[in-house]
């Protein structure tokens, strides 16, 4: 990835101001320089490279059919045909890596340190990635995501325009009291809909996961759509508490706030 596309992305999101309500999120256009976009379309996977999200073990069997992802991995890009294997190699190089994941987690940070308190120094933080490819009849009842989950975050990447109203959707409950940790997710009929991101080409909309960042996907009843996406998730490992014996390495994130927030790191 060139370091002009790179830093056009950082600044994007960097300077991108934090919408509070009803819980911390942003949203960016013009995320990628425009020509790096026009590459990113051109090297899209062909249908064929995506496999049902339920063949992946992440949801049960059955679950979200209309949903196929392609990990960014290296052996999933290995799967690839040739002629975009060196485009996403070179992405996934950048977009998996430390310095995205710091500056996502440096994003949302007065957020995160309030919330993981002096537990912070000790957790490990790592990005998981999807290009995803959503068909009509999809659909996702309003969920808060997975209590691993720190920030989450979703590069809208249709060709055009045309289809605006297919983006995520944020929603608040109906009982002003409802809270949910992660993990389920819920009928409609239990929130009002507040606003559904526009899905336009190359833009991003991404949260702050808490225990009341509801959004989902409203149903899909466009024919013959392809929802066309990324979804990149900063994951958190928080430490157990009780452990007798020595204490363990720093990993990468001990490595990551020493760097972020100023300290040596080995």
């Amino acid at each position: 990835m060139s370091h002009v596309a790179e830093e056009h992305v950082h600044y994007q999101i960097a300077n991108a101001p934090i919408r509070e309500y009803p819980y911390p999120h942003i949203c960016v256009e013009d995320l990628f320089p425009a020509d790096f976009y026009a590459r990113l379309r051109a090297n899209w996977p062909d249908s064929s490279a995506f496999m049902k999200l339920a063949d992946t073990g992440r949801v049960p069997e059955g679950a979200y059919a209309e949903r196929f992802v392609l990990p960014l991995t290296p052996g999933d890009i290995a799967q690839l045909v040739p002629e975009r294997r060196p485009f996403w190699n070179e992405f996934a190089a950048w977009f998996t890596g430390q310095r995205f994941l710091t500056a996502m987690i440096d994003k949302f940070i007065r957020y995160v340190e309030p919330a993981l308190g002096d537990q912070m120094g000790d957790c490990t933080f790592s990005p998981d990635v999807l290009i995803v490819r959503d068909l009509p009849n999809f659909k996702i009842g309003p969920h808060t995501d997975a209590p691993h989950r720190l920030v989450t975050m979703l590069f809208y990447c249709p060709d055009d325009d045309s289809r605006k109203h297919l983006g995520t959707s944020i929603y608040v409950p109906r009982d002003p009291a409802f809270r949910c940790a992660g993990g389920p997710h819920y009928p409609h009929d239990m929130f009002h809909l507040v606003k559904t991101m526009e899905y336009k080409p190359n833009s991003l909309f991404a949260f702050y996961k808490n225990d009341y960042s509801f959004h989902g996907v409203e149903p899909i009843q466009d024919p013959n759509v392809q929802r066309d996406l990324m979804l990149y998730d900063v994951r958190v490992k928080r430490p157990q508490r009780a452990s007798a014996g020595p204490a363990p390495a720093p990993g990468l994130g001990v490595q990551m706030l020493k760097g972020m927030f100023g300290g040596s790191s080995k």
